[in-house]
């Protein structure tokens, strides 16, 4: 059997389909599979029970890259397509069953996708951590085996940053003297574009800190970051990893969306601004450069999000929610065991 996945070009959304992916690999374990993704989340799916082909998409100009695409799957009979990018390439090849991505606004994007197949609920997002990313980790996380903080202070545009000052303050009170995480290191992610907006962290932190920005692709990221005790981030890519690694994961949400890209996971919580989305969307739209659209979190409200995960006895069980920063009330949703499907 041959299964075709088209999954998305952009980090978060390719994570956000593995769960889809993982229930394929499932029901058909004898299958080959071919996966479509873009260049950046691919890593992340070279390790995938039953892999035949993985098929990079570098964007070129005219959408060059879906004739390419084509071509490298034209000439294959498959039993399934499953396309989550709604392209026409799904429909153009041979295929005895096809199935494609349709939006709905009102649900979260893990669930968006498990409709795909029929899937309610939807199957939570995995990932295949293979021993070259592991044994990258052990490089990169010298200095000890004891679970540590991880922190992603960037996002992919400077509106969804959480101040850098704030992130400090907080791994500081987790880490410093009475707090949860106390004497533990704490570990810096970030793209290696982003690298330089990571460097106030870093300096704040001094030698507690261990970087890893520019340092790993999304693979290595996830072995580094399934090793820690908690992961704090912004709305990005890097967060999807660490809460489908089943770390403990607090997403930073200002103007996005966590209704849609909330983090989903083994236990996860999300903090939103105490500043209407409209009022900060608004400001986005007057000026693309806007700064301060992340200032309507505090560093309490973070924290406590924190220590509603660790409770009295350690990480939380399976669950979602979210946190809000004024009153810090948590909403929990537990995950559970998807249906059948395709």
């Amino acid at each position: 059997m041959r299964i075709l996945f088209i999954t998305s070009n952009r980090l978060g959304d390719a994570v956000l389909s593995t769960g889809l992916l993982a229930h394929l690999t499932e029901r058909h374990p004898d299958a080959a599979l071919t996966i479509a993704c873009g260049p950046l989340p691919a890593p992340l799916f070279r390790s995938v029970p039953g892999l035949e082909r993985l098929l990079p998409m570098p964007k070129r100009a005219w959408a060059r890259h879906w004739i390419d695409l084509w071509r490298a799957c034209v000439g294959t009979r498959w039993d399934l397509v499953v396309d989550l990018r709604n392209s026409a390439v799904g429909r153009l090849v041979l295929a005895k069953r096809r199935f494609f991505h349709a939006r709905a606004p009102r649900l979260h994007k893990v669930e968006e996708i498990g409709r795909v197949l029929g899937l309610s609920p939807p199957p939570p997002p995995r990932l295949w951590i293979d021993a070259a990313a592991e044994a990258e980790a052990d490089r990169l996380l010298t200095g000890g085996a004891e679970p540590f903080l991880a922190i992603g202070p960037t996002a992919n545009w400077t509106g969804k940053e959480w101040p850098a000052d704030r992130f400090a303050e907080l791994a500081t009170r987790l880490t410093g003297p009475g707090g949860r995480l106390s004497g533990r290191r704490v570990a810096v992610l970030a793209a290696g574009p982003e690298r330089e907006r990571a460097r106030p962290v870093l300096e704040a932190l001094g030698s507690r800190a261990i970087d890893l920005t520019g340092r790993t692709d999304p693979m290595a990221a996830a072995a580094c970051v399934r090793r820690a005790a908690l992961y704090i981030g912004n709305d990005s890519g890097l967060m999807h990893i660490a809460a489908a690694a089943g770390t403990p994961t607090v997403g930073l949400f200002g103007p996005g969306f966590p209704e849609t890209y909330g983090p989903w996971g083994v236990a996860a919580r999300t903090v939103i601004s105490r500043v209407p989305r409209s009022e900060l969307l608004a400001r986005q739209k007057a000026d693309p450069q806007a700064t301060g659209l992340m200032d309507g979190i505090s560093v309490d409200a973070v924290e406590r999000a924190a220590e509603e995960l660790f409770g009295p006895a350690g990480p939380a069980p399976a669950m979602t929610g979210t946190a809000g920063p004024e009153c810090g009330e948590v909403v929990t949703n537990p995950c559970k065991s998807p249906e059948t499907g395709p």
